[in-house]
């Protein structure tokens, strides 16, 4: 694996067929929906409880165990998924823009991992903006992160430990493994899964060229979920904001996985490019025609995907 970048994936002919009519799909239902900045966010977080958001509901797991941990900003909750005998464990941060999600939401891709990689997934139930913005979303998957550090032998038989997640997730991995570094000089984790996340809050030009189609995201989206999270204010060329600006040297090894049909599309390639300047040991995986945390659907390139993903824990390993 690699960051290099093959021009060929951004031609509409190598699309995938079957993203393309997911995608119209998606684009045809949320255009016809209500505009979702026109309820309050505890309106829009039930609706997507009930299913009614851009991708189906996951189903709850059986072995699911909830822990809270204290930390400085208060009790926070830790959701569990783990096999016996965990080989490896995976801190999994959500998406929604800091403002949307949960740590319950996405059991079925923590099933996957307990049966394909023997991992135990650690999701973290990290407050949401506007209610609480910038920094109560990082400082809660900071104190998870220091909290499995010196907690995960212990509690799961290993040491192996992975971060990651989608969109704000991924966002909020990569500052987790910048404070790490920085605040506390410690890089517990072997390796990252960030997937199409956003990594420069002053809006990459692929964010604001999307324009107003609703494929999952466009570019008032975008805007608004930063305008939430930074609600308190912030300056969005910080680091601890927009950790494209960050020294990206002594992390450890980040696959990047995104769609070209994604408006954080450049997100991640620059964040590539910077990577492979600090000469990191990770990878990138671009999808043809692929949308937006297109991972959460049923189809064969949600599933290849999960599989790249794998083969880089198992290389980590």
């Amino acid at each position: 694996m690699s960051f290099l970048i093959d021009p060929a994936l951004f031609d509409p002919a190598r699309a995938d067929r079957e993203a393309g009519h997911i995608n119209a799909e998606l684009i045809a239902k949320l255009s016809a929906g209500p505009d979702q900045w026109s309820m309050p966010a505890e309106v829009l977080r039930e609706r997507r409880r009930q299913g009614l958001g851009a991708f189906p509901l996951s189903p709850k797991s059986p072995r699911a165990e909830t822990l809270a941990i204290d930390t400085p900003g208060g009790a926070l909750t830790l959701r569990i998924v783990a096999p016996d005998k965990p080989r490896g464990v995976y801190l999994h941060i959500h998406g929604g823009g800091w403002v949307f999600g949960a740590s319950d939401m996405q059991d079925n891709r923590y099933e996957r991992l307990a049966e394909t990689c023997r991992f135990a997934t650690v999701s973290v139930e990290y407050r949401l903006a506007p209610e609480h913005p910038y920094p109560a979303a990082p400082d809660d998957c900071e104190a998870a992160a220091l909290w499995l550090a010196s907690n995960c032998a212990k509690r799961f038989g290993t040491d192996k430990l992975f971060i990651g997640g989608d969109s704000a997730g991924g966002h909020l991995s990569l500052v987790t493994l910048l404070r790490l570094r920085d605040r506390h000089k410690i890089s517990p984790f072997r390796g990252a899964n960030l997937f199409n996340g956003v990594y420069d809050l002053t809006m990459t030009p692929s964010v604001r060229r999307w324009g107003e189609e609703k494929l999952v995201l466009n570019t008032r989206d975008i805007w608004m979920f930063v305008r939430h999270f930074l609600r308190a204010g912030g300056d969005e060329r910080d680091p601890d904001i927009s950790p494209l600006f960050a020294d990206l040297s002594g992390l450890p090894p980040c696959f990047l996985s995104v769609g070209t049909r994604d408006p954080l599309l450049d997100d991640t390639l620059f964040l590539a490019g910077r990577l492979a300047a600090a000469r990191n040991g990770g990878g990138l995986a671009i999808y043809p025609g692929a949308c937006h945390t297109f991972i959460n659907l049923d189809f064969p390139l949600a599933d290849t995907a999960l599989a790249r993903i794998e083969q880089f824990y198992e290389e980590q390993l």
